[in-house]
């Protein structure tokens, strides 16, 4: 490990999905902190903060991560990027749990312990109505939540051979310009944004800024392991989210779009749209973690002003 910084050890974290809007606001947050940041690519390498592997085709050099303190592995098609076909959905596991193993099967080559944080979603829920979750909560069913199990079942080896590993269930990520609101704020400028379905279905979320901290606070307790629930203290409801977001705007958010119209447009996805998921951020608030955004509405306020911290 590197010298310390401000009495902590300085951290060398690869971080795979750098380039989206999670990955590259980590990779911002630790460098300016003073750590060093080597970001996994399938392109040519262009940098010397830059490794080249393949997940599709297995490819990562164990000899890439030698020197590296943790792994954060945030690689995944996007879930609502394109609608569910049979191909598009063996790419949204090939792309997750092709890429958890490759990183895995690396770590399995070195002779020292690195701190593992993997990807993960709470879809593993399902679609859970009022029930209060927790990383504790049994999976739910359906094809995200199937999808959810094995992206994290695929992290088993590297905790198996000693590398301290999390498995992060994020929720419902807020932030300007991507995430949920890159596609709800620009109808709701307009007025169009409203209840998805009867909209009584739990938002559980968390501003980009919390996601980012809680990503670090998981890289300096590497005794931490096992599921972790990345959402808010404080879930709300559809419908409730969009009343707020029009009162910030000072647009209506009253307008419907129906259960079998999201369904006509979005095919299978659409029942994971409509999927309740209230989920209580158990490991984060027993572990000594501070929310910056504590309710939606502060929350929402900093994402229209395009304010990601």
């Amino acid at each position: 490990m590197s010298s310390p910084i401000d009495g902590r050890d300085r951290q060398r974290v690869a971080i795979t999905g750098s380039s989206g809007l999670i990955g590259g606001a980590l990779s911002s947050r630790l460098k300016a902190r003073g750590d060093e940041v080597v970001r996994l690519v399938r392109r040519p390498v262009e940098s010397a903060d830059e490794i080249l592997w393949s997940p599709a085709d297995g490819r990562l050099d164990p000899h890439d991560l030698e020197g590296v303190t943790a792994v954060v592995n945030l690689a995944g098609a996007g879930i609502g990027d394109h609608r569910w076909s049979t191909a598009y959905k063996r790419e949204l596991v090939e792309s997750r749990v092709g890429a958890t193993t490759t990183v895995v099967q690396a770590l399995q080559s070195l002779d020292h312990p690195v701190r593992l944080i993997n990807g993960s979603a709470i879809g593993y829920y399902g679609d859970r109505g009022d029930e209060v979750l927790d990383e504790t909560s049994a999976p739910g069913t359906g094809f995200l939540a199937d999808l959810v199990v094995a992206w994290e079942s695929a992290t088993a080896e590297a905790a198996a051979a000693g590398h301290p590993t999390a498995q992060v269930r994020t929720g419902l990520v807020l932030a300007p310009g991507g995430g949920t609101m890159g596609r709800v704020l620009p109808l709701a400028r307009l007025g169009l944004a409203g209840p998805l379905g009867r909209g009584r279905q739990w938002w559980s979320w968390i501003s980009l800024a919390d996601e980012v901290d809680a990503l670090i606070h998981l890289i300096d307790h590497r005794d931490i392991t096992g599921p972790v629930a990345l959402v808010g203290p404080a879930p709300v409801r559809q419908a409730e989210a969009m009343r707020v977001l029009g009162r910030i705007l000072h647009r209506p958010a009253f307008l419907p779009a129906p259960a079998p119209a999201l369904r006509l447009v979005l095919g299978e996805f659409a029942g994971d749209v409509l999927a309740s998921q209230r989920v209580h951020p158990g490991v984060l608030t027993s572990t000594g973690f501070t929310w910056r955004h504590h309710d939606i509405e502060a929350a929402l306020r900093r994402v229209v002003s395009g304010d990601g911290s």
